[in-house]
C-alpha cells in the first residue's frame, strides 16, 4: 500500500474515532507503517476529526521526523517500538476514550483481565471466549522514552498481548493493518464500558 492510501486511512480512522468520542480534540494519535525503518504518524496537535494529508508525517523507527518541520507526536516512541517489536504490525492506534481512562484509573492492578465475554474473538489470536484477554496497565509519564522502556519487557515477554493501558491517559491497540486496529478498539471499548457497568451493579 502506498503513502497516499495509508494517509487516507489514517484520515478516516480519526474521523471514525472522533465521531464515536474515543479520541476528542487533539487528543490521540494513530500510525501505519510505510515501509520496513519507516512509518506514518499523525503530527502533534492535530484535531483528529479534522485531519489532512499535511497533518500526516514520516518518522524513522527511532521517531525522528524524516519532514523538515514537522513535529510527529510526542508519543511515537511508543508507536514506533511496535513496528520494531513485530515485523507483522502494520498499523498502530491509541485513543482516549472516557471508559479507557476511568476503568485504567479505577483498576489499583498492573493489568485488567477480560473472560468469558464473546467478543473478546474479535482480538487477532482469540478464537474462544474461554481464554483470557490481559490488559497490561501502566502508569503515565510525561518522559516517553521511560514510558517505552517499561512497556517493552512486557511485550517480550507477552508477544500474544494485542493491547495495553497507560493510567488516567488512554488505549493502544495494534494490527496488522488499520481495519484490524479498527476492529480491536471497538471491542476494547465495549469491554471496558461492560467492566465498568459490571463494577458499578456490584458496589
Amino acid at each position: 500500500m502506498n503513502r497516499e492510501q495509508l494517509t487516507r486511512q489514517i484520515i478516516e480512522a480519526g474521523q471514525f474515532l472522533y465521531g464515536r468520542g474515543w479520541s476528542p480534540a487533539t487528543s490521540s494519535n494513530y500510525s501505519a507503517r510505510l515501509s520496513a525503518d519507516q512509518a506514518l504518524l499523525t503530527a502533534s496537535g492535530k484535531h483528529k476529526g479534522q485531519l489532512g494529508e499535511a497533518d500526516v508525517l514520516a518518522t524513522d523507527l527511532d521517531g525522528n521526523s524524516l519532514e523538515p518541520g514537522k513535529k510527529p507526536s510526542a508519543e511515537t516512541l511508543l508507536h514506533t517500538q511496535l513496528y520494531r517489536w513485530q515485523p507483522a504490525i502494520g498499523a498502530v492506534l491509541h485513543t482516549h476514550s472516557v471508559n479507557a481512562t476511568v476503568l485504567s484509573r479505577l483498576t489499583l492492578a498492573d493489568s485488567l483481565v477480560f473472560a468469558d465475554y464473546e467478543l473478546q474473538k474479535a482480538f487477532a489470536g482469540v478464537s474462544s471466549h474461554e481464554c483470557q484477554v490481559l490488559v497490561p496497565i501502566f502508569d503515565n509519564d510525561q518522559d516517553i522514552a521511560r514510558l517505552a522502556a517499561k512497556v517493552q519487557p512486557w511485550l517480550d515477554e507477552h508477544p500474544d498481548c494485542v493491547g495495553y493501558l497507560i493510567r488516567g491517559h488512554g488505549l493502544y491497540t495494534w494490527g496488522a493493518t488499520m481495519a484490524d486496529c479498527l476492529r480491536q478498539v471497538e471491542a476494547f471499548e465495549f469491554l471496558f464500558e461492560c467492566e465498568l457497568k459490571v463494577r458499578a451493579l456490584q458496589r
